[in-house]
């Protein structure tokens, strides 16, 4: 996919090792336990746009830069500013601003167990689509739907000895008869909120991006999902930030190429 008109697309060097890592995590509580973990500060001369609650926090570790981005709170309401469309934006100026040369998206997300998922089980995402863009137009409905797949990262996988999975995005937490339908479709074993919009921006500036999702909720199980997300958040978030530990750690010194 081109870069838009006008601009250079950012092209990592295969050959060349990782140096400058952008983490992308939609809510504070999923954040927290890593900008914890790696001593990240915030930065207090924010590169984003006067106004934008976005937070940026950096620091290294090993050979590695690490920022790491998070929507912050809705100016208005005061909640996490969670979504594809801050997600999308919050995407697209950190790599203008940042340069990175590789996307970590790290959440929760809610799981089927048709599929094999469990609470408190970490996947890395191999394709991402949306549920909730339904388009019935010939070529739209592809559009819509919106499939990528991640960057390979068969070393890694086998290494850390992560599960693999299709990632479904929307906008809703809870999944109408419309949604469970397109997930289906999509194949997806976990469903979320932001990665197949992050997805979007990291091909659409050719930057690689893997997605690590921790399972919070199991959607076609018997509670109601904003219950059992809530009940399970802290615990499925502190996992989460050891297998974010785990893959930065496999990372550091290596080319994208030998993920």
């Amino acid at each position: 996919m081109a870069a838009p008109e006008g601009q250079e697309a950012i092209v990592a060097e295969p050959q060349r090792p990782i140096t400058n890592i952008l983490i992308i995590i939609a809510m504070q509580t999923e954040a927290l336990p890593v900008v914890n973990k790696f001593h990240l500060t915030e930065d207090p001369h924010s590169p984003f746009p006067q106004g934008v609650p976005w937070v940026r926090y950096h620091g290294t570790y090993k050979d590695l830069n690490i920022n790491l981005i998070w929507p912050g709170k809705d100016p208005t309401l005061g909640v996490d500013s969670v979504g594809t469309i801050s997600s999308a934006l919050v995407t697209y100026a950190a790599i203008q601003a940042l340069q990175p040369d590789l996307i970590i998206n790290a959440g929760t997300a809610g799981g089927f167990k048709a599929k094999g998922a469990s609470v408190g089980d970490i996947f890395i995402v191999s394709d991402c689509a949306f549920h909730d863009r339904r388009i019935p137009i010939p070529v739209f409905d592809l559009y819509g739907v919106g499939l990528r797949k991640a960057f390979e990262t068969p070393n890694l996988t086998k290494e850390l000895d992560l599960k693999v999975a299709r990632l479904s995005t929307g906008d809703s937490l809870d999944t109408t008869e419309q949604d469970e339908s397109s997930i289906l479709a999509n194949d997806a074993t976990v469903k979320d909120m932001e990665g197949a919009a992050v997805a979007y921006v990291a091909e659409l500036l050719k930057v690689p991006a893997i997605f690590i999702k921790a399972v919070t909720d199991i959607v076609d199980g018997d509670k109601p999902t904003a219950e059992e997300f809530l009940q399970n958040l802290a615990s499925v978030t502190a996992a989460l930030d050891v297998a974010v530990e785990k893959v930065i750690s496999f990372i550091n010194g290596k080319c994208v190429s030998e993920l």
